[in-house]
């Protein structure tokens, strides 16, 4: 308490009627306009039009970037993780001697969801609702992932969530929403979907975590934690203790660090929306000159995958991916999900040789993002390197005819991580990469880093 505050209550008041304690006179208009107390502040963002919203936004983005999670083990060394150092991880350069699980007995799973703060309830999202479904791709779409400048936004379609998500075995529960209580808004969600994870000679049978997303006003009331402490209740209760996920982020800790390369396929559109940008000396003209492709795919025998090569592809993938110390083990019901040809949102092509073999394998799927505050273009089409298998065509041959065909398909730009035998085709077929990282993540699994070249599971973003 201030010294004063008992000798200023003690002294009698000398003001005149219609003045206030400093002796000005009050403001009728002003004291009743605060007498209701402050205006809520996003009621204020609310009210102001929409490129105004932007510009504010785009500023408040801006100022953001340099107050986020460590971007590189410097950072992270330097760091301390509150919630991740509770978690079965492994810790910032802690040495791993041989695999296996970071917490050997995890006990019985906790039956009861972990509490929220007042006025806000734990949903499990109905994706087989088109209602919900809709109301999940508008949260995602505008709270889940932009572009550092703001002028990007990832927007995911319902065909590609139902795909993302619902995969063979997939679980309701885990589709683990965060809303209002008052008027059932979502303003949270995080997902799981189930996989096995072939690890340093181990499969193991885990879920993919993906789609954590908290409304952008609660990004700073650590609502994440909680999220990924129930998602992970909701996992055990299924016996399943073991988790892979990705993050931009350094989190304790990456087992690999990976890039993103984008091939540019509608060079003028990149450029006016500043998604890429011209060297010093060079005009649209050559760089379109440069990256020209073929009119049409090289490789013989190349066609769109249809419901009879599945066993075929099964059995492709199954000894491609068997070299890489980290990847996935499909079956034939996953294979059948995950890469038979769906429009607008995954495409698959097969190679058969002339005797009817199924020899190599090549699919992307469809991501487009919002281009925002631009006056011409608003969607800009993205391809999304995906599974591949070589056997008799050079990767070289099979990477190519992937762009030529994204290309005819209207799409705008290619892109691959630096994942499996990646970079060796990468920069051949003009490949430019950016400064981000994606980091790879294994919860409750010890394992040695791994170069990407060793990496054969492709997580979706």
């Amino acid at each position: 308490m201030p010294e004063n505050a008992h000798m200023a209550s003690a002294r009698p008041s000398e003001k005149k009627p219609g003045e206030d304690d400093q002796g000005k006179k009050k403001r009728k208009n002003k004291e009743k306009s605060w007498a209701s107390g402050p205006r809520d502040p996003f009621e204020m963002l609310d009210a102001l039009p929409e490129e105004k919203q932007q510009e504010i936004q785009k500023a408040l983005h801006l100022f953001s970037l340099g107050q986020g999670p460590p971007r590189s083990l410097a950072e992270a060394r330097r760091h301390t993780y509150h919630f991740w150092d509770t978690q079965p991880v492994l810790k910032i350069d802690e040495e791993v001697t041989s695999p296996g699980p970071v917490a050997t007995e995890c006990g019985p799973a906790r039956e009861d969801p972990f509490s929220l703060p007042q006025g806000f309830v734990w949903d499990t999202l109905d994706l087989q609702n088109p209602t919900e479904l809709g109301e999940l791709c508008a949260f995602l779409n505008e709270n889940y992932t932009e572009e550092d400048d703001n002028t990007l936004r990832l927007s995911y379609s319902p065909e590609f969530l139902q795909w993302a998500l619902c995969p063979p075995g997939w679980q309701q529960q885990w589709h683990c929403g965060m809303r209002v209580n008052t008027n059932q808004k979502l303003v949270g969600f995080i997902s799981a979907v189930p996989a096995t994870i072939h690890v340093c000679d181990t499969a193991k049978q885990m879920v993919e975590v993906n789609f954590l997303c908290v409304h952008k006003r609660l990004r700073s009331k650590r609502v994440a934690p909680v999220l990924i402490r129930e998602i992970t209740r909701r996992v055990n209760r299924h016996g399943i203790f073991q988790a892979v996920y990705s993050a931009s982020a350094v989190l304790p800790t990456p087992i690999t660090t990976c890039r993103y390369w984008h091939r540019s396929l509608n060079l003028r559109k990149l450029v006016d929306v500043n998604f890429s940008s011209l060297g010093r000396n060079m005009t649209l003209q050559r760089a379109n000159k440069l990256n020209r492709l073929p009119q049409m795919p090289k490789t013989s025998g190349l066609r769109p995958m249809s419901e009879s090569d599945v066993s075929a592809v099964q059995d492709l993938l199954k000894s491609f991916l068997r070299g890489f110390e980290l990847s996935t083990v499909l079956n034939r019901e996953e294979v059948q999900h995950w890469l038979l040809p769906r429009d607008g949102v995954v495409h698959t092509y097969v190679v058969q040789s002339p005797e009817g073999v199924v020899t190599d394998l090549l699919s992307f799927y469809t991501l487009p993002y919002t281009i925002l505050n631009h006056q011409v273009h608003k969607i800009l089409k993205a391809a999304y390197g995906f599974y591949y298998a070589s056997t008799t065509t050079q990767m070289l041959e099979l990477m190519e005819d992937a762009l030529i065909i994204a290309k005819e398909k209207g799409f705008d730009v290619f892109t691959m991580l630096d994942l499996m035998a990646n970079r060796s085709v990468l920069e051949q077929l003009k490949f430019t990469t950016e400064d981000k990282s994606l980091h790879y993540y294994l919860y409750n699994w010890k394992c040695p880093s791994l170069t990407t070249d060793k990496v054969g599971l492709v997580l979706k973003r």
